[in-house]
């Protein structure tokens, strides 16, 4: 493949995501258009098309990416069935890539974020298999919006602080946070 047209398609590609991510800091999805982005990233509509099926399929894109970031944290954990249950990495992700997760949280993803069998796996060693969904369920939402709430209050606290924070509000389940 012609590695001069895959660097300009990615750069591409990139300029388009980024125009997105900041357009959504002061707009809601709906209202931003193929033309508002192309204009905006100085690129054609046919660059954006030959890249996206829609705005959408962008809003997509950018999903996947930093769903694959945070994949990426934890991946050897996961190969190795093993769980520090180090949320600090979490937390000092998301204070580096902020604009991101806000992005993230503002297009509703947390709400169709999937517990991967890992989890549940590990939860239900934890949890002597008992009520597992709803303890799951809980710490989803409770981690979603501490981060959100830190997020919000433009990170303040530092992720060491965030860290404690979650461990604090496991008093008692001290396996959870085995260091």
């Amino acid at each position: 493949m012609n590695t001069k047209n895959n660097r300009r398609k990615r750069a591409s590609m990139q300029k388009i995501e980024q125009v997105l991510v900041e357009l959504l800091q002061t707009k809601e999805l709906n209202q931003i258009s193929v033309s508002d982005i192309c204009k905006r990233a100085g690129l054609n509509r046919s660059t954006f098309y030959a890249n996206y099926v829609d705005i959408y399929g962008l809003a997509d894109a950018i999903r996947e990416k930093l769903e694959a970031q945070v994949a990426e944290l934890y991946k050897d954990e996961v190969e190795q069935g093993f769980n520090s249950n180090n949320y600090l990495i979490l937390f000092q992700h998301i204070a580096q890539n902020q604009i991101f997760y806000r992005t993230y949280f503002k297009l509703g993803y947390d709400e169709k974020y999937k517990i991967l069998a890992y989890d549940y796996n590990l939860a239900k060693k934890h949890l002597d298999n008992r009520f597992i969904e709803y303890h799951m369920e809980f710490f989803k939402s409770g981690l979603t919006k501490i981060i959100k709430l830190w997020l919000q209050n433009g990170c303040k606290e530092t992720p060491e602080e965030m860290f404690e924070i979650v461990k604090s509000e496991y008093r008692g389940r001290e396996e959870i946070f085995a260091e």
